[in-house]
């Protein structure tokens, strides 16, 4: 489903052309319109439908490759690649919480692509991996990195997650309709591990978490796409409510300065509105790319609380891969 959503994404992108597509032996040498079944809305669009599938090796591959892999596969293949001087911007977990691998979210922590060098100079490739984070991570992340000039001290995060982030053909109806599974195998300490790392600090070569503590609970709910997600946090600094809708709203990053072709003008969209974000209604907006966050008010155990959603498969996945590309082009890194 994310491979697709790449697919979808970078129909018409100004900067990046696609033009080569990997896989199992089983799809390889098939065209991409026999090599699989169209999820998405509408047809395979016919500027991919006849590419070639290949092997996933780095032969005639080119510089550039989005990678969407399964976990069971993902690390052989894109070391493989970067190893071979390839550029792998990638959705898979494999590499996340690697030292020397930045987990970026570009309005967030730009500055930690600066891990490259020591990336290349540790395992001696000429090629780099570049990660995103988990779909959820995102959201939160998004949320809260306006937020750090107050100082973030504790978080606790309860997500209620659309089935699309399971991928096709995702849950069984029979187990999600009418329901709530509250569990998705690895998914807090995801949450919990990535946060902190995005959100720390580039110092001496290295990451140095964030020390505020993050406590994730995650469920699968029966929404499409989107996630939504309620936040408790905890500051160093007392701010009132109009301190923080501010800086939500003002909020702006590299993105935005250098006006990259998939960045949001406003990357994060506080909503007055009592009955929302919704994902029905808000999570398409601003071409997915954007966090909505709404209902903030005070908190009684920690500070303040609030809602925030996010589209899984876009921002959380494929649009979020563009998006670091787009980072590292603008930076002279591809």
């Amino acid at each position: 489903m994310v491979g697709q959503e790449f697919v979808s994404f970078l129909r018409d992108h100004p900067w990046f052309d696609l033009t080569w597509l990997g896989a199992s032996d089983r799809s390889a040498g098939k065209a991409y319109r026999e090599a699989t079944t169209w999820r998405l809305g509408g047809e395979t669009p016919a500027y991919v439908s006849d590419i070639v599938v290949s092997d996933s090796v780095p032969r005639g591959a080119p510089k550039l490759v989005f990678s969407a892999m399964d976990a069971s596969v993902a690390t052989e293949i894109e070391q493989a690649f970067a190893k071979a001087g390839h550029v792998i911007v990638s959705n898979s977990r494999n590499h996340r919480m690697d030292a020397d691998v930045p987990l970026l979210v570009p309005e967030a922590n730009a500055g930690h692509l600066e891990l490259l060098r020591e990336q290349q100079r540790a395992r001696g490739w000429t090629g780099v991996i570049v990660t995103n984070p988990n779909c959820s991570t995102v959201v939160l992340v998004m949320a809260l990195a306006p937020l750090k000039q107050f100082g973030i001290k504790n978080v606790i995060v309860t997500t209620m997650q659309a089935v699309s982030g399971a991928g096709y053909p995702g849950v069984a109806s029979l187990d999600i309709i009418g329901n709530v599974v509250p569990f998705i195998g690895g998914e807090e300490p995801k949450m919990e591990s990535e946060t902190q790392k995005i959100l720390g600090t580039f110092a001496g070569g290295k990451i140095e978490p964030l020390a505020a503590k993050v406590s994730a609970s995650c469920n699968r709910v029966a929404v499409v796409d989107g996630h939504t997600i309620c936040v408790s946090v905890e500051f160093e600094k007392k701010s009132s409510e109009q301190e923080i809708i501010a800086a939500l709203n003002g909020f702006r990053g590299v993105p935005q300065l250098k006006k990259l072709p998939s960045a949001p003008a406003q990357p994060v969209i506080y909503m007055e509105q009592v009955d929302r974000p919704q994902p029905r209604r808000d999570v398409e907006r601003e071409n997915g790319m954007a966090i909505f966050v709404g209902r903030l008010r005070k908190c009684p155990v920690l500070d303040y609380k609030f809602v925030a959603l996010g589209h899984n498969t876009v921002r959380g996945a494929a649009g979020a891969a563009v998006l670091n590309a787009e980072l590292m082009k603008a930076q002279g890194l591809v």
